[in-house]
C-alpha cells in the first residue's frame, strides 16, 4: 500500500502514470529533479493494462509494439524488458489459405530494390486495352493472378522493394513528404489495388487500428518503417510488464496510485483526498480526455474503439507465433493470434491463448462471440465452438485517430510550467507515447534551466 500524498514542495508533478508519464519521470528522474507521478487507478499502466484469470494474462487492448521502436532502448528503466516476437512478417487468410507477406531480409530487400529499378529504366508495355491481340491478358483467358493477395511476382517484388524503401529511410525524412490520407498516398505509390487491399490495408488496421486508411500517410510510413525494419513482438508477461518496470525503477514513493487529481496549475496540484501538492512544473500525462477535463479548451482528438476476444481451448490451432490477418475482410476480426505460441507465459501449462482485435464499435456480446468463432474457423480451419471465452475487453478511447493534416509532433509545452504528453501528442503508438514523454521532459528542463543527462540521446534523433 503505497503511503497518502501529504502536502510538500517538489520539483515537478506528473499527473498520470502510463507509458508516457512515467518515461517523462525516468528522465526528469535522471536529470536530477525531484518528481512525484500521480494516478488515479490502483496500478499504473494506463491502457497498457492487463487482467489476470486463471493464470491467463489478458491485455486489455493488445497492442502491437515493434523491436525497432527507439525509444524502447533509449528509455532508462526498460533493460529488463523482455519483447516476444512473431514470426517474420505477417500471415494473410485469403482464399481459404495462408500466405506469408512482409518478411524482410537484407538479401530479399537488396533483390528487390534492384528489381525495382530494373523495371523502372525498362521499356514501357502497352497499356491496358492496347494489348497485342495475340497476347490476352490473364482476365481474358480465365486464369486467375497468383500469389493471393498480394498479386503476381512483379506487384510482390514491387512490395517488397517499396517496403525496403521505407527501412533505408530516416523517420526524419519520412515526415518531411507530402501529407495526404494514407490510402491516397499508398496508390499514388504504384502499388496496385490488390497489394493496398489485400496487405496494406490489413496490416495497417493492425498497427493503427485504421482500416479505412484515414490516417495520415506520414503517421502509416512511420508504422510501416516499423514494420520493415523489425519485428512485430509483445512484452513478456502481458502489456502491464512495461509500465510496472518504469514504475519499479523510479526512487521509492516517487508513484502514487489512488489519488484523484481535481485541479491543476502551473505550481500546484489539487487532489480530492490527499490535498494540495506544490511544485516547479506539471505535467499531465493523462488520456487526453482526462487531460481536457483538466485543462478546458485542450483538444481532443477522434479514437478508433478497439475490442479484443480472448479464447482459450486445449490444442493450438496454429503452431507458428504467427499475427494473423484476414485479407478478406469475411467478419469482424481485424487479425488474430495464438499469443500463448508467441509469450507462453501468458497462459497455464496445458492451455492455449487465442486473442483476436475488433476494431470499430461491436453488437452486442452474444451476437460478436459468435460471428468472431465463425470467422476464426475459417481463419484457423478448425472448429472454434468449444473453445470458452475468458474476457471481452472493449475500449472506446483506445488509439487516437490521426487523420490529415495531422501534426505527429504536437506541442508538449503549453507554457512555462505546464506540459502535456500522451500518444495523442504524437503518434497513437506506444512509440508515440514514450517519445512525447522524452519531448515533454526535454522542455521542461529547458525550461528550468537543467541539463538533461549525460547519456541522453538528442531529441532530433527520435523517431
Amino acid at each position: 500500500m503505497l503511503e497518502p500524498v501529504c502536502q510538500a514542495d517538489v520539483d515537478v508533478v506528473i499527473v498520470g502514470a502510463g507509458a508516457a508519464g512515467l518515461a517523462a519521470a525516468q528522465h526528469l528522474t535522471r536529470a536530477g529533479l525531484t518528481t512525484v507521478v500521480l494516478e488515479a487507478a490502483p496500478t499504473v499502466g494506463g491502457r497498457m493494462s492487463t487482467e489476470k484469470v486463471d493464470g491467463f494474462r489478458l491485455d486489455r487492448i493488445g497492442r502491437l509494439l515493434s523491436t525497432s521502436y527507439p525509444e524502447l532502448r533509449r528509455t532508462p528503466g526498460l533493460d529488463g524488458l523482455t519483447l516476444r516476437s512473431f514470426s517474420p512478417g505477417v500471415l494473410l487468410h485469403s482464399d481459404g489459405r495462408h500466405h506469408r507477406a512482409g518478411a524482410l531480409t537484407p538479401r530479399s530487400a537488396r533483390g528487390a530494390l534492384t528489381a525495382a529499378r530494373a523495371l523502372a529504366s525498362a521499356p514501357r508495355l502497352p497499356r491496358a486495352g492496347t494489348r497485342s491481340a495475340s497476347r490476352p491478358s490473364r482476365s481474358q483467358t480465365g486464369v486467375p493472378r497468383p500469389g493471393g493477395p498480394l498479386g503476381g511476382p512483379l506487384d510482390q517484388t514491387r512490395l517488397t522493394a517499396a517496403l525496403a524503401r521505407l527501412a533505408a529511410t530516416p523517420p526524419e525524412r519520412l515526415l518531411t513528404r507530402p501529407e495526404l490520407p494514407a490510402a491516397r498516398a499508398l496508390a499514388a505509390r504504384g502499388l496496385p489495388p490488390r497489394t493496398v487491399d489485400g496487405f496494406l490495408r490489413p496490416l495497417l488496421a493492425a498497427l493503427l487500428c485504421d482500416p479505412g486508411l484515414t490516417a495520415s500517410s506520414r503517421a502509416a510510413d512511420l508504422a510501416l518503417h516499423s514494420f520493415a525494419s523489425g519485428r512485430l513482438c509483445l512484452p513478456e508477461g502481458g502489456a502491464d510488464t512495461l509500465p510496472e518496470l518504469l514504475a519499479a525503477s523510479l526512487p521509492p514513493g516517487t508513484v502514487r496510485t489512488g489519488v484523484q487529481v481535481t485541479a491543476v496549475s502551473t505550481t500546484t496540484v489539487t487532489t480530492r483526498d490527499h490535498g494540495r501538492l506544490t511544485c516547479r512544473a506539471i505535467l499531465l500525462a493523462t488520456g487526453a480526455r482526462d487531460a481536457a477535463r483538466l485543462l478546458p479548451g485542450l483538444r481532443v482528438p477522434v479514437f478508433h474503439p478497439v475490442t479484443v476476444l480472448h479464447h482459450t481451448t486445449d490444442e493450438p490451432p496454429l503452431t507458428e507465433p504467427a499475427l494473423l490477418l484476414d485479407a478478406d475482410r469475411g467478419g469482424p476480426v481485424a487479425h488474430t493470434a495464438v499469443v500463448s505460441q508467441v509469450d507462453p507465459s501468458r497462459a497455464p501449462a496445458g492451455r492455449v491463448l487465442i486473442s483476436s482485435t475488433v476494431l470499430g464499435v461491436p453488437p452486442s456480446a452474444a451476437q460478436l462471440d459468435a460471428a468472431v468463432r465463425a470467422q476464426l474457423a475459417r481463419l484457423y480451419g478448425t472448429p472454434t465452438s468449444r473453445w470458452e471465452l475468458l474476457a471481452v475487453h472493449h475500449t472506446p478511447d483506445a488509439v487516437p485517430a490521426m487523420p490529415p493534416p495531422h501534426d505527429l509532433r504536437r506541442p508538449v509545452r503549453l507554457l512555462a510550467g505546464l506540459y502535456v504528453c500522451g500518444d495523442h501528442r504524437d503518434t497513437g503508438t506506444l512509440q508515440g507515447a514514450l517519445h512525447s514523454g522524452r519531448r515533454a521532459a526535454q522542455a521542461l528542463l529547458a525550461d528550468l534551466g537543467v541539463r538533461p543527462a549525460a547519456a541522453e540521446e538528442p531529441l532530433e534523433a527520435a523517431a
